[in-house]
């Protein structure tokens, strides 16, 4: 695996759902203690980035109205509206600070919606900068982690999901999405099997994924 051509994307790594206080918090907390996901996110930022791995930030914001959505949404962005979640400007809305970006990363703007997709320049700067192969991590597991990673699958990318440095709602969500629906679009690994596959240059051994 070359560092040069892969990317680590951390998608929604925000205080609303990363820290005391924040407004989703408490609905991820236990499995976020269960994984160990930040911790596991930020030691893997630090050596995939020292190794020469591009570091993408994928945030979700809107302004105080949530006027960019339906004028009555349903499902989870309900849920966001509902609770008053990533408001532009806001702590909520900010990168948690142990994984604040440096300036050779890049932060991708324009996340609306639970693909990143659909509503960004993720993949132009993506294919720029000659990128082939994604990790991703981040909120929530079975739901805008698995839908970056169906998107990337479709586009072509080798898709690696850091199964421990994911977290939803449950530890049930989280083993079904872990074990069932990620082999099926992506190589799932540790951060520990991806960061040795990232300086070996080799594929990790994913069987027991």
């Amino acid at each position: 695996m070359d560092p040069k051509s892969t990317a680590v994307v951390l998608i929604e790594y925000q205080n609303d759902f990363t820290s005391d206080g924040g407004t989703l918090h408490g609905a991820v907390k236990t499995v976020m203690d269960k994984t160990n996901m930040l911790a596991n996110t930020v030691e893997t930022v630090k050596k995939a980035r020292e190794l020469g791995a591009t570091i993408v930030y994928a945030p979700i914001t809107f302004t105080d109205d949530y006027h960019e959505l339906r004028p009555t949404p349903y499902g989870i962005l309900k849920g966001v509206v509902d609770s008053k979640s990533f408001r532009q400007g806001t702590w909520g809305a900010a990168i948690v600070d142990v994984l604040k970006p440096e300036p050779s990363d890049i932060v991708i703007e324009g996340k609306r919606g639970l693909d990143g997709f659909a509503t960004t320049n993720l993949d132009f700067i993506l294919r720029s900068r000659g990128i082939s192969t994604i990790a991703l991590g981040g909120f929530l597991t079975n739901c805008c982690v698995e839908s970056t990673m169906r998107t990337g699958y479709e586009k072509g990318y080798d898709v690696i999901t850091l199964k421990d440095c994911t977290a939803t709602v449950s530890e049930e969500e989280q083993r079904a999405a872990v074990e069932k629906n990620y082999p099926m679009f992506s190589k799932p690994m540790t951060h520990d099997e991806f960061l040795s596959s990232l300086k070996s240059g080799k594929p990790a051994d994913t069987k027991a994924a």
